[in-house]
């Protein structure tokens, strides 16, 4: 329900049991490849509704672990994450597939999910978060440097200044490591990007 308006009549309580049954079962016997099966296993899920709540988060957890269960890749891949920020899409391809009767949106709309989603890890970007601060330092970084030099490359004079502003968030982000992380105060100290950086 949205107010007053019904979005989705899901079946009878006492039909989730049997449909729920049906769907494990077919996903068993089923000859589509995973990528097509864990779509319309989540579609069908969707559409039998079995809980008051949380109905799309387990099926996508579901449509995760059956993608996991073909290859241990997908376990690691954000998917849900896209989806999350696609989300009135994804309930626009649930809404379309309801109401053609065929799974067919959703499954394009997922499959598209989970390219981007792939491509994502492929092509890593810098992070919108990233302050202009820490962009400039990835700019200046050239293998392993010292804080010296990389304040002397920014221009900056103020130690306090860099750590807060350019230093810290870099290392929070992920994006640059040090060289002796056991020793973060050591004068040998230095810091280098790594492969998100």
């Amino acid at each position: 329900m949205a107010g007053d308006e019904v979005i989705h009549m899901a079946p009878s309580a006492n039909r989730v049991a049997p449909l729920m049954q049906d769907l494990l079962e077919w996903l068993q016997k089923t000859q589509d490849h995973p990528l097509i099966a864990s779509c319309v296993f989540h579609y069908e899920f969707e559409f039998i509704h079995p809980f008051a709540d949380g109905n799309g988060r387990m099926g996508r957890l579901w449509q995760t672990l059956i993608l996991s269960h073909w290859n241990p890749l997908f376990s690691n891949i954000p998917v849900e994450s896209l989806v999350y920020q696609h989300q009135s899409e994804y309930y626009a391809a649930l809404e379309k597939s309801t109401d053609l009767t065929d799974s067919a949106p959703l499954i394009e709309f997922m499959l598209q999910m989970i390219l981007d989603a792939i491509h994502a890890i492929d092509t890593p970007q810098v992070s919108p978060q990233v302050t202009p601060q820490v962009k400039q330092l990835l700019a200046v970084l050239q293998g392993e440097m010292t804080r010296e030099q990389l304040q002397s490359l920014l221009g900056l004079s103020d130690r306090k200044s860099f750590r807060e502003r350019y230093l810290h968030p870099a290392l929070q982000a992920g994006l640059i490591e040090m060289t002796l992380p056991d020793k973060p105060n050591s004068r040998l100290q230095k810091y280098r990007l790594i492969d998100r950086g």
